[in-house]
């Protein structure tokens, strides 16, 4: 799903040997960081608990980085790929999320989960890609984990639930982009209304309004398939 990355460092610059990590890229702490901490093996770096590897991280450790990319990428390009509802623009968005993170990855003062942290980069990284061009949500992307629960479908079961998961698309593609985020995060990816208004900047009042108008109109656009 990600393109690989083995960046190496030199002081506090990136030399990137993939796509992940551009050679403009700086990494979060400053040049008086201090020397970042002997490298685990990679085993070893699987190990660690967050924290510590924030910690490295933010001393400049791209491999600790990585690893704490490879925890949270799973569920980030779920995010993206719900959001954007489509495999290549999400893509697109968390590569450039991750850069992001690691360039910002000394501002992180550990006030919310570092879960929370990179969901609101990548969300951001989504919603300015809407902005630019909304898209059209294909219904292998959205209905993806409904499609795959129905298990073995007659042709005129699979035919009703294509149809079905169609129609969720086309009135998920017209919901504004920020109920739109509030409700993925809160449908699909279970967090609580405190996280997403961490997530997004909004006010937890604001999420549960998005989130409702969200509900409304989606019940309102499937009422026929009730």
């Amino acid at each position: 799903m990600l393109r690989g990355f083995t960046p190496t460092t030199d002081g506090t610059r990136l030399h990137a040997t993939t796509d992940f990590v551009r050679d403009d890229a700086s990494p979060g702490p400053a040049a008086t960081a201090p020397p970042p901490a002997p490298r685990a093996a990679p085993a070893a770096r699987a190990a660690l608990d967050e924290t510590t590897l924030v910690v490295r991280a933010q001393e400049g450790d791209v491999h600790a980085f990585e690893e704490l990319a490879r925890r949270h990428q799973d569920a980030l390009f779920r995010v993206a790929v719900r959001v954007l509802g489509n495999r290549t623009d999400a893509e697109d968005a968390l590569q450039e999320a991750l850069l992001d993170a690691w360039k910002k990855i000394g501002s992180f003062r550990g006030e919310a989960a570092f879960s929370t942290w990179m969901y609101r980069i990548v969300t951001n990284r989504c919603t300015a890609l809407l902005r630019r061009s909304r898209p059209t949500v294909p219904v292998s992307e959205v209905g993806e984990d409904v499609l795959a629960s129905t298990g073995s479908r007659s042709p005129e079961r699979a035919a009703e639930v294509d149809a079905e998961m169609a129609a969720l698309s086309r009135v998920l593609g017209r919901l504004p982009d920020d109920q739109r985020t509030c409700w993925v995060l809160r449908e699909l990816e279970g967090l609580g209304y405190a996280e997403i208004a961490e997530i997004t900047g909004a006010g937890e009042t604001a999420v549960r309004g998005r989130i409702h108008r969200a509900r409304t109109a989606l019940a309102e656009g499937m009422r026929e398939w009730r």
